[in-house]
């Protein structure tokens, strides 16, 4: 049976005493680790990377320079309160970003796993991003943000609160959204506007031709048709075989109506 993988901590790196270091893993010079943060096995925390109280870094992940995990949120509602960041496993989070706690006692900001956050992204209070997506330099996603697995979001693109980002959705760089982008849809502009199906991103996630030949018959009835939403989801039911890449479609958009503002996350007005 082999030897556990021994921990290597720089000596100018200050690591608070109710930290959990895993095997193997790697700190760099000036890194901070606060209390009661946690860093899985094989973990990799550069150079002056800090990883704030009540942060949970999962296994194998690189966390780069002047990246900091687990700072407050920005919310004026937030009173101090116990709160948290997960991330999983094989995450490559890149230089100087930020990653904040959520909003409410006991509440999570979290990030699921093998997902690449480039440089100087910012992922605001109680988001909820799954996993394999990559979201370029300089994006902000504002609080209660959900990002659904094998996503993409382009560079210096800016998420309203609220917003939801669906499976295999693309979108541009430079874009505004301020509304939910359906799984599987291209989206960009300011304010971003849902313009074809991500034909490549199916491709490559295994899709059959079939699945994606139909969701581009409900993109065109929901988006190039001059029926109504309700109308469009109607023909979709009865038009075009059910899938279960079709249903999860039809079902967000749903929930879309049920948010404020073509945001499903967010709750209606009062």
């Amino acid at each position: 049976m082999s030897e556990p993988k021994k921990s290597i901590i720089h000596p100018t790196a200050v690591i608070d005493p109710n930290a959990e270091i895993g095997e193997g893993v790697e700190i760099g010079a000036y890194c901070i680790i606060g209390s009661k943060a946690k860093i899985g096995e094989g973990t990799i925390l550069e150079p002056h990377a800090i990883v704030q109280k009540y942060t949970t870094i999962g296994k194998n992940c690189h966390i780069h320079s002047a990246a900091n995990l687990g700072g407050p949120p920005q919310d004026s509602k937030y009173r101090g309160e116990e709160s948290y960041v997960v991330l999983g496993d094989n995450n490559i989070i890149r230089e100087f970003v930020t990653v904040h706690r959520a909003v409410g006692e006991g509440h999570t900001t979290r990030i699921g796993n093998g997902n690449m956050l480039m440089a100087y992204v910012h992922v605001g209070h109680n988001c909820e991003i799954g996993n394999h997506i990559n979201i370029a330099s300089y994006v902000g996603l504002s609080g209660h943000v959900s990002v659904y697995d094998s996503a993409n979001i382009g560079g210096i693109t800016g998420v309203h609160q609220f917003c939801r980002i669906g499976r295999l959705a693309m979108i541009g760089g430079l874009s505004g959204v301020a509304q939910d982008v359906p799984p599987f849809m291209l989206a960009n502009g300011r304010p971003s506007r849902v313009y074809d199906v991500n034909v490549r991103g199916l491709r490559r996630a295994g899709i059959s031709p079939k699945i994606r030949t139909e969701l581009r018959e409900a993109y065109k009835l929901i988006y190039r048709s001059n029926l109504n939403t309700s109308q469009a989801l109607e023909a979709i039911e009865t038009e075009i075989e059910k899938s279960d890449e079709l249903d999860h479609l039809t079902e967000f958009i749903r929930s879309m109506r049920g948010g404020y503002g073509g945001r499903g996350n967010n709750p209606p007005p009062l």
